[in-house]
């Protein structure tokens, strides 16, 4: 079972940019990997996938032209890169992982899926 660490969370103004990291304690290349976002009071929505073998991505509309999602197996990490922050974006993210699930099933949790503990991130002036 693989187990994943979030960072790069923090406060950033509306406009701005962070780069968040999803680290694997083990190789992740056999594993689709998934941004995931939940604010206070909303359901969890997958934002961004990236698939295990191929690099095809998934981009959810309200991230889409915002956020870039891209893995590195060498160093066992995933990013999702976000640009043009709102205030919107306020909520915990997650990334997650599921062994050679495809992007959609991923984004859809329709796969069964290991879970990060999660990285605040606060788009606030």
């Amino acid at each position: 079972q693989v187990q994943l660490v979030e960072s790069g969370g923090g406060l950033v103004q509306p406009g701005g940019s962070l780069r968040l990291s999803c680290a694997g304690s083990g190789t992740l290349a056999y594993y689709a990997i998934g941004w995931f976002r939940q604010a206070p009071g909303k359901e969890r929505e997958g934002l961004s996938c990236i698939s295990s073998n191929d690099g095809t991505t998934y981009y959810a509309d309200s991230v889409k032209g915002r956020f870039s999602i891209s893995r590195d197996n060498a160093k066992n990490t995933v990013y999702l890169q976000m640009n043009s922050l709102k205030p919107d974006d306020t909520a915990i993210y997650y990334c997650a992982a599921a062994p050679w699930a495809t992007v959609q099933d991923m984004c859809n949790m329709e796969t069964s899926i290991y879970w990060g503990q999660g990285t605040q991130v606060t788009v606030s002036s």
